[in-house]
């Protein structure tokens, strides 16, 4: 364990593009599939969160400052620098004088901290955050009696779009994409709505960057006008996460459409696709469980044992 002095030395820094190969280092050790910990994600976010990493006993960690004080993301390492970090962290608390407190903790982190340190700690799961997981196969085909319905969307969308096509991101089309994200900023009101216009910030950005940041993109048109197009990259040696998807609402089925169409051009060779977290709203829930979900990946906030009721 270091010395107060050695705590204090610390710097805790915004993620910037050189830091991608060394983030994305410790990434690669988590066998995790939470839509957070790719270097993408935490790079195009990090302002907005006001997240800063730093590289402790050889595991990547995250401090964000929230409304309640300093929160931490659960290291990322080998297991036996996990545990020398959360003792490092633990101790970085009581001499700031701040409640331990940590954020998007899976329940696969949360058994470990329960094996090394039984019931010192507690964990309140969001069930807004959960992510969505699904199997890549029954997206591409959507075969079966559960996604009927989805068949039929995509089948009165081809009916309906008949000169419909879709290509791969890339440099050629990237500008039609920036034009469909702004028309689609505009029909959606996202001047009026913070949280709308950051997501479009994100999205701007991610399109700009996509090459820089290693993310694969898919685009749909119709009569040769970009009506859709959706962003991701690999989380996991077996999951592939769509982090940005947007589609014109008045062209019906381009949502399911992109989605199809996405995965069976990008995806091939991961057995599951992470479609993140539905954020609490009641559309979007309804959407994504539409979709049959194999499983969520659940999520939540630890502090330890007695606090937890005062910081939630």
């Amino acid at each position: 364990m270091e010395e107060t002095g050695e705590l204090e030395n610390i710097e805790f820094r915004y993620p910037e593009l050189e830091d991608k190969e060394q983030i994305q280092r410790y990434y690669r050790k988590d066998t995790g599939r939470s839509c957070e910990n790719t270097f993408a994600n935490v790079y195009l976010w990090a302002k907005y969160y006001q997240s800063r990493y730093a590289v402790i006993e050889d595991t990547i960690v995250f401090k964000n400052e929230v409304s309640q004080g300093i929160a931490f993301s659960f290291p990322i390492g080998e297991e036996a620098d996990v545990r020398r970090a959360l003792e490092w962290l633990m101790q970085y608390c009581e001499i700031h004088d701040s409640s331990f407190r940590m954020y998007c903790v899976t329940e696969e982190q949360f058994a470990l901290l329960e094996t090394w340190w039984p019931g010192q700690f507690h964990i309140e799961y969001d069930r807004d955050a959960a992510d969505y997981v699904y199997e890549s196969e029954k997206l591409a085909t959507l075969s079966g009696k559960k996604l009927h319905g989805k068949r039929n969307h995509i089948n009165r969308f081809k009916q309906t779009y008949e000169n419909w096509s879709y290509e791969t991101l890339n440099d050629e089309n990237l500008e039609d994409c920036f034009q469909m994200a702004l028309s689609w900023r505009n029909q959606n009101g996202c001047d009026d709505d913070p949280e709308k216009n950051t997501e479009m910030c994100v999205t701007m950005n991610a399109l700009r960057l996509y090459k820089e940041l290693e993310l694969t993109g898919g685009v749909l048109r119709v009569d040769g006008q970009v009506v859709a197009f959706c962003i991701g990259e690999p989380v996991g040696a077996d999951t592939f996460v769509v982090h940005i998807e947007k589609a014109f609402s008045a062209i019906d089925g381009a949502y399911p459409m992109i989605n199809q169409q996405f995965v069976q051009h990008e995806c091939t060779g991961y057995s599951y696709i992470n479609r993140e977290e539905d954020m609490g709203l009641d559309g979007l829930r309804q959407a994504k469980l539409s979709y049959r979900p194999v499983f969520l990946v659940n999520k939540g906030v630890v502090t330890r044992a007695g606090e937890s009721r005062a910081q939630s």
